[in-house]
């Protein structure tokens, strides 16, 4: 280091993204200073978005007894009166250990850390401004912004964090609501809506498009349309929404096509905006679209400014904690000039719901837009022997195969243990391995994991000369 102002890498931002690019620009000998607005390192990840909110769920299924109620009946729970409280006695402890856990990673690989509200002074410099007002300038030969995103708060939502939510302040709920009403039917809204639902809270979810996770095969996505609606939970697809309001009873949603919804609190899931605001991007000469996200080179992570990347949120999709961690590296090592290796074509999507999805490779829509000849292959988890063990009367497995090459195409899981069970499915498919691989192979016994080779000789078996 030059000077002690002077690093060669800094990293704006320290959530999955931002953590990867320092620790890999470390390993390469190099002074790294990461940045962090927050009064802890782990960015959006650890305090609002990935961990807590999948703490939550696995909080929510141990105390509400949920993966019991096959066997013990649906009015089964561990603790019979769940707080808010109770939510967030976990929480605490696990991101505790998260940020420990980084702050030692940190320390262990040299890598400096500030906290302080970055904003560029010129293309090479920037400003850390301090909560108690002081300010310090440090410059870099480049840098890495992994800011991260917030909530998207439109004006007519009246965000009050007692009754009405955004994603970020639903962690602090000040108890268990009576009912709730989610907005959105992305994958954070899902999210929150069904592990609302597990608690036994009357759920409604709410989407101003006909479908929710449209980017997921629809065939999954109806199965677990069904699931949902056969524990109760009311969904209102093709609504958007004209109104939210406050009322002593609760709060009150009236929709452009008359529908009114009335619950206790509502959560407002629809869409989140990158965090560059902050940035003063234009003493670099980037600008950010509407949504505050920047454009990249999406093999390297570069900006349209040769020395600056940005990888995670901030780049929009697909916005996962696991592609972000990829995108930090990558834009690391060009960043350094180290060598850059393409990762695989195809990586997995989990959707931490009740139940869980997770997918790899094409969806049936994909492949039938690409006019590709295939054949599909389901598996129920209620055909295998564990699933008998556990209980499970939903969840499935399907596998696409090219009619022609007779290599995996996709595959997409709903149900428990999903986002565990896709990378067989995501190994054998980015090794081009054969439909045959599957037949063929032997898998522990009993486990779920034996759903793969159910799908295969289902699809094998209709793959079968007449």
């Amino acid at each position: 280091m030059a000077s002690k102002n002077h690093y060669d890498m800094i990293v704006i931002g320290s959530g999955p993204g931002g953590r990867r690019a320092a620790i890999q620009g470390a390993k390469f000998g190099k002074n790294v200073l990461v940045v962090e607005r927050g009064q802890r390192v782990g960015g959006v990840s650890v305090h609002t978005g990935t961990i807590p909110s999948k703490t939550l769920r696995e909080t929510a299924l141990n105390l509400s007894g949920w993966r019991e109620r096959e066997f013990y009946g649906r009015s089964y729970r561990v603790k019979e009166d769940i707080t808010a409280d109770d939510l967030r006695v976990r929480l605490r402890k696990t991101l505790d250990h998260e940020v420990e856990v980084l702050e030692h990673q940190f320390q262990r690989n040299s890598v400096d850390t500030l906290t302080g509200t970055a904003q560029f002074i010129d293309p090479h410099s920037i400003v850390v401004t301090m909560d108690d007002g002081a300010a310090m300038k440090y410059s870099a030969a480049c840098f890495i912004l992994s800011v991260g995103s917030t909530p998207y708060r439109p004006d007519y939502v009246p965000f009050d964090g007692k009754s009405v939510f955004d994603s970020d302040d639903i962690l602090d709920v000040p108890r268990m609501p009576r009912s709730i009403a989610v907005v959105g039917g992305g994958v954070i809204g899902v999210e929150y809506a069904t592990i609302f639902s597990a608690l036994d809270v009357p759920v409604t979810l709410i989407e101003a498009r006909e479908t929710i996770l449209d980017f997921v095969d629809r065939e999954l996505v109806a199965e677990m349309m069904h699931d949902l609606r056969d524990r109760g939970f009311v969904l209102r697809l093709g609504c958007k929404i004209k109104s939210v309001k406050r009322s002593k009873s609760g709060c009150i949603i009236t929709t452009e096509n008359g529908r009114v919804v009335r619950s206790d609190m509502v959560l407002f899931a629809a869409g989140r905006s990158g965090a560059t605001d902050m940035l003063n991007l234009e003493a670099v000469g980037l600008k950010a679209d509407s949504r505050g996200r920047l454009a990249v080179d999406k093999k390297t992570f570069q900006t349209s400014v040769p020395h600056i990347y940005a990888a995670g949120d901030v780049i929009g999709f697909p916005s996962l904690a696991s592609t972000s961690m990829e995108q930090g590296r990558i834009a690391a090592c060009h960043a350094l000039g180290h060598p850059v290796f393409n990762p695989p074509e195809f990586f997995p999507y989990g959707i931490y719901a009740v139940p869980e999805i997770s997918t790899v490779g094409l969806s049936e829509e994909e492949v039938r837009e690409a006019n590709i000849p295939y054949e599909v292959g389901i598996a129920r988890f209620r055909e295998t022997s564990r699933g008998h063990i556990m209980g499970l009367n939903s969840g499935m497995m399907k596998i696409i195969v090219n009619l022609k090459t007779r290599k995996l195409l996709g595959v997409h899981i709903v149900g428990e243990g999903a986002t565990e069970l896709i990378h067989i499915g995501q190994a054998v498919l980015n090794l081009d391995g054969p439909l045959e691989y599957l037949v063929e192979t032997t898998f522990n016994y009993p486990t779920l994991a034996e759903a793969y080779k159910i799908a295969a000789l289902d699809a094998w078996n209709r793959m079968q000369p007449v």
